[in-house]
């Protein structure tokens, strides 16, 4: 058998802890961080945060983020922003041209800067200056800042994924979850 950290079950979860995930989409990413207890909280706040709370664009947003799903080769990631990006207007073309090996060359030309800015932050863990440059001239201080927190958000998250071996959900949860 493969190697992996299992999700907990509710027996093995406070009362708290369950009644945190109760609130929550019932996905694994969110059961696997509840290992972690006193993390569950900050982990969804600040996720949320990100995803509902920022002047930056949902769609350039879901962008950004399947490019850093795709760069990380975590396929929980992917499948799961796959659903919120088709929701905010990416299209599935636009979809699979994020899912290049390579520079992403196939979008118009903030597409892909917003795949060079995931690429660079997963990749080389700090933005060139020219990219930098590009997206202070884009978005000013304040939408760069979020992009960038997007971004490494992400990675983060795909590699406690990916490290503890996160399984996609057997049905489409995300689907059936009305977004904020």
């Amino acid at each position: 058998m493969p190697v992996k950290i299992p999700l907990p079950s509710d027996a093995e979860l406070t009362p708290e802890t369950r009644e945190a995930l109760a609130t929550l989409p019932p996905l694994n990413v969110f059961r696997m961080i509840a290992h972690a207890p006193a993390n569950l909280k900050p982990f969804v706040d600040y996720g949320m945060s990100l995803l509902f709370q920022t002047e930056f664009d949902a769609r350039k947003r879901e962008i950004a983020i399947l490019r850093v799903a795709h760069v990380t080769r975590s396929r929980y990631e992917w499948h799961q922003h796959v659903t919120i990006a088709r929701r905010v207007g990416v299209t599935d073309e636009e979809i699979a041209k994020v899912a290049v090996d390579g520079p992403v060359r196939g979008l118009d030309e903030e597409g892909n800067l917003l795949c060079r800015v995931a690429d660079e932050i997963s990749r080389d863990v700090r933005l060139s200056d020219e990219a930098l440059s590009a997206i202070l001239e884009r978005y000013g201080r304040r939408q760069a800042v979020e992009l960038i927190l997007v971004c490494g958000h992400f990675n983060m998250v795909s590699r406690i994924l990916e490290s503890t071996r996160v399984e996609v959900e057997g049905e489409d949860v995300l689907s059936k979850w009305k977004m904020p």
